[in-house]
């Protein structure tokens, strides 16, 4: 495993881990919270050195389970985690970055963390009633502090990164990117390839749609989030089936898995972008890992960068109230 440079000089492995899906969003976990653990460790010994949780999974439980799970490595790795919403009753109810509230939460999420200082520490989501400049000021603050080392931005817009980064230097921004979500690409990148920021794309397998392993007919089981996206609606999963079959006939060719092809064409956009495929299985570590070694033609690359515009995609990335937080 080779590693990254994001933005500030931080250093990561070129594949991160997506921890979310350990707690919730994908139906009912196969393992339990001991195999979570063994999952998380396997990856510190694929030599995987990036992971992202947030206080709102679960809510806290997932935080809870990566500390406990890096706690004896965690000089060998990077955390990041995240702040932003406003919980009540076990759910988030809405945004909240305030100062004093983005301070209450880094002190709670070091402690579930088992750590002193949070790596990396996102704003989840852009919250229009704090301007961008109070939140990099605490965010700055905190470092300043010792209790963080640097700052990120998820789902923002490129005016939105401007104004936070003349604060307070932005590290990384995280957002959904994969080869059917390009909403980056016109304004996000660019901004990004200027200021010297990393870019982490979150779903970069499309919520696993690009492993072909999703079902174009079957219904997701209770507590899958997929259930509740217009892009994954049976009749929406069947229109974009096509993307996917691409992506299996260039994989085969290669001899690698689409999942991997996937990640190798996010790799190849820049060096400076590091993708966080979740899962909850040793078997896909590996092969997620080893995408780095994945090797695409010039001609490969050229064929997935058209992909949408040729074969289309159907259906939103969210439901209509989950759009409004993105790209403020």
């Amino acid at each position: 495993m080779h590693t990254r440079t994001l933005g500030q000089g931080l250093e990561v492995s070129a594949i991160g881990l997506g921890c979310m899906g350990m707690s919730q969003s994908y139906g009912p976990n196969p393992g339990s919270r001991d195999d979570m653990i063994g999952v998380i460790r396997a990856a510190v010994d694929r030599q995987i050195t990036f992971f992202d949780t947030a206080e709102v999974y679960g809510p806290y439980v997932n935080e809870e389970l990566v500390g406990e799970a890096l706690q004896p490595v965690r000089d060998q790795v990077v955390i990041a985690t995240k702040f932003g919403w406003r919980i009540e009753g076990g759910r988030s109810v809405g945004l909240d970055s305030r100062p004093e509230q983005i301070k209450r939460v880094a002190d709670a999420s070091l402690r579930r963390l088992r750590t002193d200082v949070i790596d990396l520490f996102y704003q989840h989501r852009v919250d229009p009633d704090v301007p961008i400049d109070d939140v990099a000021g605490a965010v700055g603050e905190l470092v300043q502090a010792g209790k963080v080392r640097h700052f990120g931005l998820s789902e923002p817009s490129a005016a939105t990164i401007r104004r936070a980064h003349a604060v307070f230097p932005v590290t990384a921004v995280q957002s959904e990117y994969s080869l059917w979500t390009r909403d980056p690409e016109p304004e996000v990148l660019p901004t990004l390839a200027e200021l010297g920021i990393g870019f982490v794309p979150f779903s970069p397998l499309g919520k696993g749609f690009f492993t072909g392993t999703v079902d174009s007919a079957a219904p997701f089981a209770d507590g899958d989030v997929r259930g509740a996206i217009p892009r994954f609606d049976a009749e929406n999963r069947r229109a974009n089936q096509a993307l996917v079959d691409h992506v299996a006939e260039l994989a085969a060719t290669r001899g690698v898995t689409p999942g991997q092809v996937a990640l190798a064409w996010l790799l190849a956009q820049k060096p400076w972008i590091t993708p966080i495929p979740g899962t909850r299985r040793v078997e896909r570590i590996d092969e997620n890992a080893a995408a780095t070694q994945t090797a695409l033609s010039a001609d490969d690359i050229a064929d997935l960068d058209g992909i949408v515009a040729r074969l289309g995609v159907t259906g939103d990335r969210y439901n209509e109230q989950h759009m409004a937080y993105v790209g403020r």
